[in-house]
């Protein structure tokens, strides 16, 4: 792949991913923002002495401007993360087209990136956590990122080395196998943490979780939709037009 078709693919990743962060921006606000509110509403109704400290950002700011500048500075980064990875996958991962490597990655990087190190340590809601084992629970969480992602780059490369004597079928079933062993092996020997203060409302915090994961649905499948199709305009030019012309039909991409 030379390095125009790799600029080409990264550009139309970060548009695929500012595309994916726009609907993940309007699953956020409706979705997540209520349940921060309610959570932000009981740590003040708990703090010691009724005291809060001064707001040098405002609420509406942070839902608003603030939530939509994260999310989308974060969707065009992601986006161009992506591609470089499908870049590098492509070809690598078996004799499929680029629309369905686009899926097949989208769906590997929710699972690895986000669900896995997700149900280790889920998202917290404001005052829930120990402030004290901030830095300790975030590089936990991203050890737990770096694991899976390695792990599922490991899970493939044995898939591929086990299919010819296994065959694809029993040779996915044993890589898959062996990506859940091990991350079940990481789920019992890395620490876990219940900082969740008495009397928080258990249904907030279900709320709060559910739409943590739900922008990250939307953001892997929507950018894999998009990206998926850009990428085929890339990498299999149209050829209807010069089929026409010779009498022959154009092939169907995958």
């Amino acid at each position: 792949m030379d390095s125009a078709t790799v600029r080409n693919l990264l550009v139309r990743g970060m548009l695929a991913g500012l595309a994916a962060g726009l609907l993940a921006l309007v699953v956020s606000y409706f979705l997540g923002e209520p349940s921060v509110d309610a959570a932000i509403a009981f740590e003040e109704a708990h703090a010691h002495g009724g005291e809060h400290g001064e707001e040098l950002v405002s609420r509406t700011m942070q839902s608003t401007a603030g939530l939509s500048t994260g999310v989308l500075v974060y969707g065009v980064a992601f986006g161009g993360i992506a591609a470089l990875a499908y870049c590098f996958a492509l070809g690598r991962i078996g004799r499929i087209g680029p629309r369905v490597s686009a899926l097949l990655l989208a769906a590997a990087g929710l699972i690895a990136v986000y669900v896995v190190p997700f149900l280790k340590y889920p998202a917290q809601p404001p005052a829930v956590g120990d402030p004290d084992t901030v830095g300790k629970r975030t590089a936990l969480y991203f050890l737990m990122v770096v694991l899976s992602v390695l792990l599922a780059v490991a899970t493939v490369i044995l898939g591929k080395r086990l299919a010819p004597r296994l065959g694809n079928w029993n040779a996915t079933l044993a890589a898959g196998a062996f990506f859940v062993l091990v991350v079940g092996l990481a789920y019992a020997f890395l620490p876990s943490y219940n900082n969740v203060p008495e009397h928080f409302p258990a249904a907030v915090l279900w709320e709060f979780r559910l739409a943590a994961l739900a922008v990250q649905v939307t953001l892997w499948t929507a950018f894999g939709l998009v990206f998926a199709v850009l990428a085929e305009r890339v990498l299999v030019p149209r050829t209807a037009p010069a089929a026409e012309q010779t009498g022959q039909s154009a092939p169907v991409p995958n």
